[in-house]
């Protein structure tokens, strides 16, 4: 059977796949770039998705919320990730009036070595594979958060699947995503930009 030939770019296709290219490279540096000076306006959630921890997706089957044994939990990059993000934080000055995580251990350590700090909040708790109850828990932050103003802002720290709930966009573990109540937007946040540290 001969080979199947590879069908070759004309030169116009081969300019708008790189002119896309070049256009994602410079959304996603421009989010990240945008990020500090958007923060220090002040009445903005950060939605952080706890950072990197070892193999695996969800929970090992009957994992118990208060026995981090149990649970994936943060690596050791992961923990060097999150003290990374405080540092950032510190090094930017920027001041935050609330940390909230959810209860599951990747959360709560990711909080405390990021910030020193946290206030588990039910509502932002995974409700990954039918746990929790998704509509009624984004319901429950985005009423909390829609009153936030300058100069307070707000870091949660939690799971993709809240995450995307609230945005309609999925992050990468320890990806900080900088957001905020917009009436334009009814039933998520409006996402300002992305950071990775």
């Amino acid at each position: 059977m001969p080979p199947v030939a590879t069908p070759t770019p004309n030169r116009r296709q081969a300019l708008v796949l790189a002119a896309s290219a070049a256009c994602g490279w410079t959304q996603a540096q421009s989010a990240s770039s945008g990020f500090w000076p958007l923060l220090r306006q002040g009445g903005c959630v950060v939605l952080m998705r706890h950072a990197q921890t070892e193999s695996g997706v969800g929970d090992p089957p009957g994992f118990t919320l208060g026995r981090c044994e149990t649970q994936r939990n943060l690596s050791s990059a992961g923990r060097a990730q999150a003290a990374r993000v405080g540092d950032a934080f510190r090094r930017e000055d920027i001041a935050i009036a609330s940390v909230r995580s959810s209860a599951w251990c990747r959360c709560t350590d990711t909080a405390r070595l990021a910030f020193g700090r946290y206030t588990v909040w039910p509502a932002i708790n995974s409700f990954f594979q039918g746990q929790g109850d998704h509509g009624a828990q984004t319901r429950e932050v985005l009423a909390t958060v829609g009153d936030l103003r300058a100069p307070v802002n707000w870091v949660l720290v939690t799971h993709q699947v809240n995450i995307t709930a609230l945005t309609g966009e999925h992050p990468a573990m320890g990806e900080l995503f900088l957001t905020r109540s917009d009436p334009a937007t009814p039933g998520r946040l409006k996402l300002l930009a992305r950071h990775t540290v």
